[in-house]
């Protein structure tokens, strides 16, 4: 297996305004040969693994999909994945380790990666890659800048197919706390206590609680209310489900406990945010 891995030092240098957290960590190509074995892995940065050619699998955390040219895949931190290469039509790809972004997934998406097939489009991407992977092995003077740009204009275009932001704070975040955030992204609408979660992670709770508002800004329950109440708002702006089936549907405990939840998050009841939202829906279009 032949592989090249350029590391990059961004210290001092401007970021543009959209993508205020956004680091270039290191840029990696590859090519699989007889002599390589899988092996398991994760990282603190988002990966962004791009099929150059040939034909494979990914692995992530256990679960197998197939990945041919041109495909992209997304892997957020702390989550465990490795590729797998067939022997006749071995893998070539480059990888770019970015801090400062995730994969946010839709509700029925899988919270931990995501897989871009990117065939046709090939040209929109790729020179780019080559670019970054050039500048990082030459370092000539204002490389730094060359790859910060170029990073974003490819997480522009990249966003436009798929959802991307900023990972909250911009640093790395622990294994154990970024997993309970992805459990709670994937079954906030369950019954979910603190001591499932710790137990998920297999540390003591109160230590969790401690670890997870460093890292987020909010406790593991506050950001499990705040992922439910966020549901609710498009539940109430557009369907007719009642207050009490929208509070079973989310995992609430009661009518009232949600009611002084909304209340409390958004200065004013579900019925009034309903309301609001109804009331904008029949506003005339304005005449231009």
């Amino acid at each position: 297996m032949s592989s090249n891995r350029y590391l990059l030092d961004f210290d001092g240098v401007a970021v543009h305004q959209g993508w205020p957290t956004l680091k270039l960590l290191y840029v990696s190509s590859a090519q699989y040969g007889g002599d390589w074995h899988s092996s398991t892995h994760a990282h603190d940065c988002t990966e962004l693994f791009y099929v150059v050619s040939g034909v494979g699998q990914f692995m992530v955390e256990g679960k197998l999909f197939p990945v041919l040219a041109d495909d992209l895949v997304v892997i957020n931190p702390s989550v465990e994945h490795t590729e797998l290469s067939r022997d006749n039509r071995p893998l070539e790809y480059i990888v770019l380790g970015v801090d400062g972004l995730e994969f946010a997934p839709s509700q029925e998406e899988d919270s931990r990666y995501c897989i871009m097939r990117l065939q046709g489009q090939r040209e929109d991407i790729l020179p780019y890659l080559r670019i970054l992977l050039r500048e990082a092995e030459l370092k000539q003077t204002g490389y730094e800048l060359v790859c910060q740009n170029i990073l974003e204009i490819l997480t522009v275009q990249l966003s436009r197919r798929v959802g991307l932001s900023a990972s909250p704070g911009g640093h790395y975040t622990s294994k154990e706390c970024a997993l309970v955030r992805r459990y709670i992204d994937s079954h906030f609408k369950e019954n979910i206590t603190l001591s499932q979660l710790s137990d998920l992670v297999h540390i003591n709770k109160y230590y969790l609680v401690h670890t997870f508002s460093r890292e987020y800004g909010v406790s593991p329950i506050s950001y499990l209310i705040s992922r439910r109440l966020q549901e609710s708002k498009y539940l109430l702006s557009r369907t007719n489900h009642s207050l009490s089936q929208i509070s079973h549907m989310l995992g609430f405990s009661s009518p009232s406990y949600f009611s002084q939840s909304f209340r409390r998050a958004e200065k004013m009841s579900p019925l009034e945010y309903r309301k609001l939202c109804h009331a904008k829906e029949l506003e005339p279009a304005a005449q231009p």
